[in-house]
């Protein structure tokens, strides 16, 4: 029993109910189980061939296929503490009810661990795990530069880091910081160290070092023998002076890469400064929340409309940096040693964005775009955007104005082709959920392969159009079941004072604009183990970059209290019963909490 305390003189007791084992369950024991009490070996490998699974999945990590069953009963009788009566090892319905609510044996994606896309494409193929000003510990402004966040990052796979290069006070090294802020700095070769020591820990493909650069010639040459000095080998640079494609992930495994752009914030005093200082903050409702789980994540085509018609007289289709002939000027001044290491070469040409997206057929290059910038450009001309990177990469990053770290919709750079959707790791909320579950695909190595759709060219020149109403190629059935967890993994009282939670679950798509949409499940009232049971059904229009959204609230008179979330790729869920662990609102791992749902596709 479960004693909330009411007032001074009076308790309330709860019953504590354990996982009770759904329908569905039951259903699946008898029919694999030809109607026995029992569940052995040879019956649940029929299982595991009918549900479709490979053997090679988590739990299949022995030497032999055919031992994957024996060793899931063996396992299950071992954490349960339970000897077979009748000599032959075999499951129980609550066995087997336990085997499925096993995150360990029975996870909602198979590929969990395993590469399996093509890696031997060029680099532009490819979504890449990318952060932004990657040395920040918190906000924008006024919070610590180190080292530690980019470990944090690398440690999850992050495979694009950003560093801001500026002299130091004596001007003779340099120094890691948020330019013209508050931030205090970290050395260079302090981070350039920590990269080289904790870049493969995640994933053996490519780590990409952006660099703005701040610095004088002189500096510029220390750095570029700091780079050589720090990774010796495994720096890759071309031969050539332009590329006409981008190395392949394969080709470039356990290397590093440099990319950087034309110094330009020496010549701010004649004109601009902060990037979007003079842009008004758009989709600002409930940015500053305090809640966990943040304010929801915008509609894309709304931030589309939105940029449009706030810059009706396109100032953001003309550069605002510097004029030609000075980043010419400034050019000229790279040292040639530090030039010849940047195999990633970036920038801003000077005029319109929609003419910089023509790309150039002799040479590959970066371009950079602001969250609202690409906004602007795509309302008009989407798949301008989506043909120059086919060749080219496009890296996004927040607008000036989030200065708490907060980030964007990742899809609105995603379903335009942009390789480099770069986010303030360090942040939290709903759009980093997406960002961390979008790149649990294909292993978790930080590249994720575009669906060939975003990459070809039709015979008539056309190439894919975000903006277009497309055909329902996939439709996903989602059934949540149960969760439980949480009385492991929080105090009695964190959610109510007086009783049990009242938890509901919130289940979507999140995607192209066509296949976005929550749905919730109903609360289930003083209950530590909820028993939802509820069915929802999404029709997908571009399922390959989709992905499944699940959060887990405890409803409240005056404000609900979050409970978990996850996000995971419609294209690597396993169809069938799983379990589905949920994370709290930093994107770590919970202990115990976790959900069962099934998935099918229709």
């Amino acid at each position: 029993m479960g004693t909330y305390k009411c007032c001074i003189f009076f308790t309330r007791r709860f019953a504590l109910s354990d996982a009770t084992t759904p329908g569905d369950v039951r259903a699946l024991f008898t029919r694999h189980s030809a109607g026995a009490p029992y569940m052995g070996a040879d019956e649940l490998r029929h299982y595991l061939a009918a549900s479709g699974d490979a053997y090679d999945c988590a739990y299949a990590d022995g030497d032999g296929d055919g031992d994957a069953a024996e060793r899931i009963v063996d396992r299950v009788l071992q954490e349960r503490s339970r000897t077979p009566r009748f000599g032959r090892p075999a499951l129980t319905v609550d066995d087997f009810h336990y085997f499925l609510f096993s995150e360990d044996l029975n996870p909602p994606i198979c590929h969990s661990k395993e590469v399996h896309h093509d890696m031997n494409a060029p680099l532009s193929h490819y979504f890449i795990y990318t952060g932004h000003n990657s040395y920040l510990t918190g906000n924008q402004l006024s919070s610590d530069c180190s080292d530690i966040p980019i470990i944090k990052a690398l440690q999850i796979g992050v495979r694009v880091i950003e560093l801001d290069m500026w002299p130091n006070s004596s001007k003779d090294d340099v120094d890691i910081l948020h330019g013209r802020t508050l931030t205090a700095p970290v050395s260079l070769i302090k981070c350039l160290r920590s990269i080289k020591e904790y870049a493969f820990v995640a994933s053996p493909y490519p780590v990409i070092i952006t660099l703005e650069d701040h610095l004088t010639s002189d500096l510029q040459a220390k750095v570029a023998k700091m780079v050589l000095e720090v990774f010796g080998d495994i720096l890759y640079y071309p031969e050539s002076k332009h590329l006409q494609e981008f190395p392949s992930p394969e080709a470039l495994k356990g290397r590093v890469i440099l990319s950087t752009k034309p110094p330009k914030e020496y010549l701010e005093s004649k004109g601009g400064t902060m990037k979007d200082r003079d842009i008004e903050p758009q989709f600002s409702k409930g940015e500053n929340e305090e809640a966990a789980w943040g304010r929801e994540v915008p509609d894309i085509q709304d931030e589309m409309k939105a940029a449009e018609k706030q810059h009706e007289d396109d100032t953001l289709y003309t550069q605002r940096d510097v004029e030609e002939d000075d980043q010419k000027k400034m050019c000229q001044h790279h040292p040639p040693e530090y030039k010849h290491l940047i195999t990633i070469k970036a920038g801003k040409p000077k005029g319109a964005v929609v003419d910089a997206l023509k790309g150039d057929p002799d040479k590959v290059r970066r371009l950079s775009l602001s969250e609202q910038e690409l906004a602007k450009v795509a309302a008009r001309h989407g798949r301008n955007i989506v043909s120059f990177t086919h060749k080219n990469l496009l890296r996004i990053y927040p607008k000036g104005t989030r200065f708490n770290s907060s980030n964007y919709n990742p899809f609105l750079g995603w379903v335009h082709g942009a390789q480099m959707v770069a986010f303030n790791m360090q942040g939290y909320g709903r759009s980093l959920w997406l960002m961390h579950g979008f790149y649990k695909a294909n292993g978790g190595c930080g590249y994720v392969k575009k669906p060939d759709f975003m990459m070809q060219t039709c015979p008539d020149g056309n190439v894919f159009d975000p903006k277009a109403d497309l055909p329902v190629k996939k439709t996903l059935r989602v059934k949540v079941y149960m969760g439980e967890g949480w009385q492991s993994d929080f105090k009695q009282t964190y959610f109510d004072t007086y009783s049990p939670p009242d938890f509901y679950a919130k289940v979507g798509i999140a995607g192209v604009p066509l296949d976005s949409v929550m749905r919730k499940t109903r609360a289930v009232e003083d209950s530590w183990v909820p028993v939802w049971e509820e069915e929802f059904v999404f029709p997908l229009t571009v399922p390959e970059i989709a992905l499944l959204r699940v959060e887990v609230h405890e409803y409240d008179v005056s404000e609900d209290d979050f409970g978990g979330q996850t996000a995971l790729p419609v294209s690597e869920l396993r169809p069938g019963i799983r379990t589905v662990p949920l994370f709290d609102h930093k994107g770590l791992k919970f202990k115990s909490v976790k959900l069962l749902m099934r998935f099918e596709f229709i």
